[in-house]
């Protein structure tokens, strides 16, 4: 064992993780139903729900983006909402409106999709800036002001959105406000040959089978939600592998191959992200193994590329791999 794990197994309140071990396996024991693979996607999924964070899901069409993400929110028993994003969607089509009522000669808010505890956005680089700057807010303090009024979202409240790579045809970039909005830009691949194979004969048997949506049963409520975060707040975290956040996010800031660095909110999401993971491998403390594990998923699309490394093909999941390679690892 490590030096660094010898001390936070003297150091770390041994927290009980059986109830969230338990949530784990049956949330993905319900997904196995209609998912087949896709492992590591649905980990980061359910991290994110742990740490309190939103998701942006980049892959090509067809690959269960949109049916992962309307699956996971069917085992949570909490309100769900899509909205499919378009060029032509309003601020108002998303938050709500104001209406007025003759009757009484005021005007009532009308709350939009966005209130839910669970909101999947489809296609979320179709829309304009203008509608993307609604998301600014209730994304970062999970609540709108309209007409000089404070509403509140329900607890949770995660949003996840999901979005083509390939298709450049009506389409925006995402401002980098609400890219660093995201916890984590999860980029999801191809099944394997041996999964779409099973893709293949799940769907051949389907009719005998009568699959549906209504197969997935609810595994968690609200409450305990609320209850796992706060085991995941708990879990320990040594000072040096907070240094160790620290100088993985602070060296995005000085790499020449990148014209931007990633923000002090890529380090909280970074931090968060690790306990959810230490504590959904039953451990009440994190390694710096965790942070390096989740680092390509938190600062992908919090950081740029010089115009000379992006001529030259690299991505930043490269620079990524390469600043963890040259930066110590406490022990």
């Amino acid at each position: 064992m490590e030096p660094l794990e010898e001390a936070a197994l003297g150091l770390a309140p041994q927290t009980d993780f059986s109830d969230l071990q338990q949530a784990i396996g049956q949330i993905k024991e319900e997904l196995r139903k209609r998912i087949i693979g896709q492992e590591a996607f649905i980990d980061l999924l359910l991290i994110a729900i742990l740490a309190d964070g939103h998701v942006l899901i980049e892959g090509v069409p067809g690959i269960a983006k949109t049916l992962t993400a309307k699956l996971l929110a069917r085992t949570i028993d909490v309100g769900f909402n899509r909205i499919q994003f378009t060029p032509d969607l309003m601020p108002s089509d998303v938050l709500g409106t104001s209406v007025f009522h003759p009757g009484t000669a005021t005007f009532q808010f009308k709350q939009g999709p966005i209130f839910s505890n669970i909101v999947l956005i489809d296609e979320i680089n179709r829309a304009p800036a203008k509608t993307q700057s609604s998301l600014f807010e209730v994304m970062e303090e999970q609540q709108i002001t309209q007409d000089g009024v404070q509403y509140t979202m329900a607890d949770p409240f995660i949003v996840l959105a999901t979005q083509n790579p390939i298709e450049q045809e009506g389409t925006y970039r995402l401002p980098e406000a609400q890219l660093d909005r995201f916890m984590f830009k999860i980029l999801v691949q191809y099944p394997s040959l041996a999964e779409e194979v099973a893709i293949l004969g799940v769907h051949h048997n389907r009719p005998a089978l009568q699959q549906t949506l209504d197969e997935i049963r609810p595994v968690l409520t609200a409450e305990k939600v609320s209850a796992l975060r706060k085991q995941v707040r708990e879990v320990h975290v040594d000072i040096k592998v907070l240094e160790y956040i620290a100088q993985l996010v602070v060296q995005t800031r000085a790499n020449k191959s990148l014209y931007l660095g990633a923000s002090p909110r890529a380090s909280l999401a970074l931090l968060n992200s690790a306990k959810a993971l230490a504590a959904i491998r039953n451990r009440s403390f994190v390694t710096p193994e965790d942070v390096q594990e989740l680092a390509p998923s938190v600062l992908r699309h919090r950081i740029l590329l010089s115009p000379e490394r992006e001529m030259e093909g690299a991505t930043p999941d490269d620079v990524i791999k390469q600043i963890i390679q040259k930066t110590e690892v406490p022990r």
